[in-house]
């Protein structure tokens, strides 16, 4: 989501640097418009003072600004602590003598999009800063995310897993926030077995055994059913690094996950894409590609109850049904993803 801001500071002849945590670097460094990618040592949780303060001191008269760009009162410390003159960004947790140059957070009953809300940073000089409701969805639809893995790189992933080029669905299961951005596990399951084209779990570690109960329970639909599957579903959760999870999606011949960072790698690479929707909504976080396709009951009429509890943004259901996701069917994925694999079955 920050990569048109990264794209539009290149573009005004900002050499940039990124500062980032090992989990997510690999992500920036293909991103064409950054330079240098610096990865930071930090873990989650704590402040962290005296570390962050020492990379301050390393990167003192190194910079002429800094985009702060997560919320928390302890991303801001290292351009505080390296004396950076412009330190931009939103208030987030109270930063008054943290960032020279702020927006204010806007309101959680209206969130915008997530690339108007970082491409917005860019307008930040020393002059008063515009409000945050000029950079609408308008804007958002003007900057997709762009990434871009090398052909070497993507092949070299495909040959150590056994993978053929474009013959092969990514499914992303997971969700770091919560249960109620996942898909049901045997609806996953369900979906891999009415597949012309193997299935390629990814994930984090913590996702494993969630992968592995959709592989388990595809071997067994696969063998229960009449579906034409040419192999199981091969689970590489914790199996591989975010660069060659991007190769992997790179080479995909599409992509099925619910609203999580792999939905919005595959919508930057071009990847053919269904992405399931439940207490978050694509209007505030939509998976930004030409050949993407969206399931989300809240914006289906025809879904009887509507949905007035979407979306909550919370992390279980606060009703205990989850309705929201329950209620998309595999078949209903499989319809949108037959354009895409008509073109790619063997």
């Amino acid at each position: 989501m920050t990569e048109p801001l990264m794209r539009r500071l290149a573009a005004q002849g900002q050499h940039l640097t990124v500062a980032a945590l090992p989990w997510v670097a690999p992500v920036y460094r293909v991103m064409e418009s950054v330079a240098q990618v610096v990865e930071l040592p930090f873990h989650h949780g704590g402040l962290q003072w005296a570390q962050r303060r020492a990379w301050g001191h390393r990167f003192k008269g190194q910079f002429d600004a800094a985009y702060v760009l997560p919320n928390s009162f302890k991303s801001a410390l290292i351009p505080f602590f390296a004396g950076i003159p412009q330190r931009v960004g939103y208030h987030g947790e109270a930063r008054w003598g943290l960032l020279t140059h702020r927006l204010p957070n806007p309101s959680q009953q209206h969130r915008p999009p997530m690339v108007a809300f970082y491409n917005a940073l860019a307008e930040l000089t020393t002059t008063v800063p515009s409000p945050l409701s000029q950079y609408d969805a308008d804007t958002a639809s003007t900057a997709h995310p762009i990434l871009r893995v090398d052909a070497k790189q993507v092949a070299s992933a495909q040959a150590q897993f056994g993978l053929q080029p474009n013959a092969y669905v990514v499914f992303a299961p997971g969700a770091e926030f919560g249960s109620a951005k996942r898909w049901p596990s045997e609806h996953f399951a369900a979906l891999a077995g009415q597949l012309p084209l193997p299935v390629v779990l990814l994930g984090s570690a913590k996702e494993a055994d969630l992968c592995q109960r959709i592989a388990q329970a595809d071997a067994h639909v696969t063998t229960t059913s009449n579906a034409q599957v040419n192999q199981a579903c091969l689970n590489l959760a914790g199996k591989t690094d975010l660069a060659q999870a991007l190769a992997l999606i790179s080479g995909a011949a599409a992509v099925v996950s619910n609203d999580s960072g792999l939905m919005h790698v595959a919508a930057s690479l071009g990847v053919p894409q269904v992405a399931v929707f439940g207490s978050s909504s694509p209007l505030h976080t939509p998976p930004l590609n030409a050949r993407a396709r969206v399931l989300w009951l809240k914006a289906q009429p025809s879904y009887q109850p509507p949905l007035d509890c979407a979306p909550c943004f919370q992390r279980e259901c606060p009703l205990g049904h989850t309705r929201c996701l329950h209620d998309i069917t595999p078949e209903q994925v499989l319809q949108q993803l037959t354009q895409w694999l008509i073109k790619s079955a063997p």
